[in-house]
């Protein structure tokens, strides 16, 4: 079994569905006390927060490579990214590692066109929805992507810092993702991609108009298929 490293943090919420699914797969697959062979390098989410406000991208690339070179030296054979905003600093990473990166998008792009989905709903944080280092790594693999407009883009990145990367789950907030995701459909959408690992709090995939791609477990389960692959 290979040794996962995880930078987490941003949002703990986040993080903790990293760590309970990876070693839940390990345990399911390998059965009796099997668990994950994990080393977590965890941050603090205001000092990111914080970064991001001020729109500083670079300090917070230095401060996300830095951890994945202390993963590495900690014996990580591969290394995920445990939240989907923070992809924008991807590149940097790589560069700083000799170690693989599971890159989230290369992941949920590849579950969404087994598919047979072309064109895609996409929900994350202003950042992923309103920059092109997420959405435009989608479309280069082949997918149309559309977003919510933007008033709803403001709603939708509220709702995630405001409430459920603290723990608040609202029923208000609930129907305000399945709101906009019913509109996304109008506009052609065949499926919807939850782009925040913390949407999954509030959007049951039983509630949606559209099928739902949670990219927190397309991450975790393309994670252990790299795992649990002989050396």
């Amino acid at each position: 079994m290979k040794t996962i490293g995880i930078i987490g943090g941003l949002s703990p919420e986040s993080t903790v569905k990293y760590y309970r699914w990876l070693n839940d797969g390990v345990r399911e697959q390998l059965g009796g006390h099997h668990s994950a062979r994990i080393i977590l390098w965890s941050v603090d989410f205001a000092e990111f927060c914080a970064l991001k406000e001020k729109g500083d991208w670079q300090t917070q690339g230095k401060l996300l490579a830095h951890a994945a070179q202390k993963l590495e030296q900690a014996g990580a054979d591969f290394i995920v990214l445990a939240t989907n905003t923070m992809h924008k600093m991807a590149p940097e990473i790589m560069a700083s590692i000799s170690i693989p990166f599971l890159h989230l998008a290369d992941a949920t792009a590849a579950r969404v066109l087994e598919q047979g989905i072309k064109t895609i709903a996409f929900l994350g944080t202003k950042y992923s929805m309103e920059l092109d280092f997420y959405t435009g790594r989608l479309e280069q693999r082949g997918l149309n992507v559309l977003t919510p407009v933007s008033k709803d883009r403001t709603i939708v990145n509220n709702i995630i810092y405001d409430e459920l990367t603290k723990g608040i789950v609202r029923d208000e907030s609930r129907n305000e993702y399945l709101r906009i995701i019913a509109e996304l459909q109008t506009r052609g959408a065949q499926g919807v991609i939850l782009g925040c690992t913390e949407i999954t709090m509030v959007v049951d995939p039983n509630q949606s108009p559209i099928p739902v791609f949670d990219t927190t477990r397309i991450h975790v389960d393309a994670a252990l298929r790299i795992a649990l692959t002989s050396r």
